[in-house]
């Protein structure tokens, strides 16, 4: 069998039998999902839906790609790290914050300087590797090449926190935030295969294998939720897919629909504060807006999602010309 597609099939086998038996456990210690009350009413039967599903995402993709790295290939470690750190740190992060929220039952976990300060240190220790692989700090933005030398660790804090947030925002309707990554990571396996960067092909496509497992248990109505454990962790690896394939500019592309649902937080955000109360959408991030209007999740998602075909398509263009 190609090792790509053991690559695909063995991340998600393990994925699906992990939450055969992972959304029954938390279904009986009452790991279940708390709903904002300023929410939309229609989120208030999703209480209770066992939430943290980041887990298994993180568990299936890193079994999968180090099982393959000890019997089908050779990776050096500090690419085994720098691939997998983003993933598994960001979503230890997001583990805690779920965790606090399942224990306060009030939708309330980490404080944002503090989420945002580990989010800090975890991309500085990314860089630090970054740094010891000896990888260029050079950029590519099509055809204008610019080292950013120490400039570039600004640079990977930047993605790797906007990126997590971004996906962390965008989380809020079934199997919103797991098409658009399922759509992204498309793109990045077609690029780094394009490339031949063997190394972000096999761990994204176990990181897609794990991702489209979860979107079989999430699509409405979910039985479970990936939690800010697989928000921030998926959020952190798109960012740190596009740093190793050098392609960093391409983040703004193909995560666009991330950006608009972020930037529509901030608008309602810094609207609200200088009218005083007053709001330019329903409700913000984004998606929550077309609720309010009207729209089912269905039909929401499948606008999102086909906006994010098509950006993911101007992306994998852009990729092939940055190439050259």
């Amino acid at each position: 069998m190609n090792i790509y597609v053991k690559s695909f099939l063995y991340s998600f086998i393990i994925a699906i039998f992990l939450f055969i038996f992972f959304i029954p456990l938390l279904r009986r210690i009452k790991f279940g999902q708390t709903i904002r009350k300023e929410g939309p009413k229609d989120h208030y039967s999703k209480a209770g839906t066992p939430t943290m599903g980041g887990i298994v995402i993180i568990l299936a993709t890193v079994i999968s790609f180090l099982y393959l790295r000890l019997k089908e290939i050779e990776i050096d470690k500090h690419y085994i790290l720098l691939l997998l750190m983003p993933l598994i740190l960001y979503g230890i992060l997001g583990f805690i914050d779920d965790y606090l929220i399942v224990v306060k039952k009030n939708n309330q976990g980490l404080t944002s300087r503090t989420k945002l300060f580990f989010q800090i240190i975890w991309a500085a220790f990314y860089f630090y590797v970054f740094l010891d692989k000896g990888l260029s700090s050079v950029v590519n933005i099509f055809g204008w090449k610019v080292d950013l030398k120490w400039g570039y660790g600004i640079l990977i804090l930047l993605m790797l926190i906007s990126s997590s947030n971004a996906v962390n925002l965008s989380d809020g309707l079934d199997g919103l935030a797991g098409g658009l990554i399922i759509i992204a990571l498309g793109v990045i396996i077609i690029l780094s295969r394009y490339i031949e960067k063997e190394e972000i092909l096999i761990f994204s496509l176990c990181l897609l294998g794990a991702v489209l497992a979860f979107l079989c248990y999430n699509f409405k109505p979910a039985k479970i939720i990936m939690g800010d454990t697989g928000s921030l962790a998926l959020g952190a690896s798109l960012a740190n897919l596009f740093i190793l394939l050098k392609m960093e500019v391409l983040l703004l592309v193909v995560g666009l629909v991330f950006i608009i649902e972020t930037i529509s937080v901030i608008i309602q955000v810094f609207y609200f504060k200088i009218t005083k109360g007053k709001r330019i959408f329903l409700m913000a991030p984004l998606h929550h807006h077309y609720e309010l209007k009207g729209y089912s999740e269905t039909e929401i998602d499948a606008g999102f999602w086909i906006l994010g075909i098509l950006f993911g398509l101007l992306g994998l263009i852009l990729g092939i010309t940055l190439l050259g």
